[in-house]
């Protein structure tokens, strides 16, 4: 790796939480270099502009969060428990042992909405190939017969992720982690539904 990679791997690991708690709006050149320690033409001779370091804060935010998912699934035998460790490891979103401030696809999404196309279309992938890997997953159980052979995999896919993130974001907004509890209850009655 040469120096210049080095650097710019720095400056997106002491960043990556920065923009994943504050947003790409919220999070200024000065708390670039407040985190990193580097000078502004630093920050700007590795990266063309703030959107580059955003960019890549999320690339490493949702890698770190992938590979975690990753490697707990290979640790599961049946698709059901695959499915459900998507409840364990958001769990650490809530405790914050996983990633500083919470879930990067659920605050970039919110954050790059309406204002930041490019972040966006990152998100959007994101959740694209999530609801791609969960329905290939159901597809599995379904094949091994461990679902149930009328179940609809993208509808499974959507029903997951929409309780993971719509229980992390009440949670968070309420600031109440018996809801997430609640939710996840509810989702693993539903994994455990499928057949």
């Amino acid at each position: 790796m040469t120096k210049a990679e080095k650097t710019r791997n720095f400056i997106v690991e002491k960043t990556a939480p920065i923009f994943n708690m504050k947003g790409y709006a919220g999070t200024s050149l000065n708390d670039i270099t407040a985190a990193t320690g580097l000078t502004k033409g630093s920050i700007y001779g590795n990266f063309a502009n703030k959107d580059e370091v955003a960019l890549a804060a999320f690339d490493y935010n949702l890698k770190n969060v992938s590979s975690t998912i990753d490697v707990e699934m290979n640790r599961q035998n049946s698709i059901k428990d695959k499915l459900l460790v998507y409840i364990s490891i958001y769990q650490k979103f809530m405790d914050g042992s996983l990633s500083e401030g919470g879930c990067p696809v659920l605050n970039t999404a919110i954050d790059a909405d309406d204002t930041h196309p490019e972040l966006r279309g990152r998100v959007l992938k994101a959740v694209l190939d999530w609801k791609n890997k969960i329905s290939k997953l159901v597809e599995v159980g379904i094949a091994r017969k461990e679902i149930n052979a009328d179940q609809h995999p993208e509808q499974i896919a959507l029903t997951i992720i929409a309780m993971v993130e719509g229980g992390i974001m009440i949670s968070k907004l309420t600031s109440k982690t018996e809801y997430w509890n609640l939710i996840m209850g509810s989702l693993k009655k539903y994994v455990e539904s499928l057949g």
